[in-house]
């Protein structure tokens, strides 16, 4: 199968029903993207398809042959994942940092749709739970990165 991701065409010999999630980090070494729940509850493997916060760790692969694929290793190439990216070192959002890729991602799909969001919008999109609880330096970082 060939997939793109980060801009780049890669050939992988998998199953087609592996998890995209499994193919990033065993395959390709892009480990950014972290495992959680394995069951799409968590967030922690948020990458973007197509621009859509997608959870990779149920997503088959064979499923997003031909689609753009963004993992967190190439967000900062995009203008709003930089944007995204400074507003969480700005706010001194992670804690343990597990979740943070994930969160990452979430937040710079949801600006790429919704530029300005509203709290209600924030709260709505931003799903992927963070064990430490730093769901209000997330919503203030992303109000950040709107405002930029």
């Amino acid at each position: 199968m060939e997939l793109t991701i980060n801009g780049t065409k890669h050939r992988v010999d998998v199953e087609p029903d592996t998890p995209l999630l499994w193919v990033l980090r065993d395959e390709l070494g892009l480990t950014g993207t972290k495992y959680g729940c394995g069951v799409a509850q968590c967030g922690a493997c948020t990458v973007m398809i197509d621009g859509q916060a997608t959870r990779s760790c149920v997503t088959p692969v064979e499923s997003v042959t031909g689609a753009a694929i963004t993992t967190i290793e190439a967000v900062e190439a995009d203008p709003v994942g930089r944007k995204v990216v400074e507003a969480w070192v700005a706010h001194q959002v992670p804690q343990c940092g597990y979740c943070q890729s994930g969160q990452v991602m979430a937040a710079t799909a949801l600006l790429k749709q919704m530029p300005q969001p509203s709290d209600a919008d924030i709260s709505g999109a931003m799903l992927n739970l963070c064990r430490c609880g730093t769901y209000n330096a997330i919503a203030a970082a992303v109000r950040d990165a709107a405002r930029s």
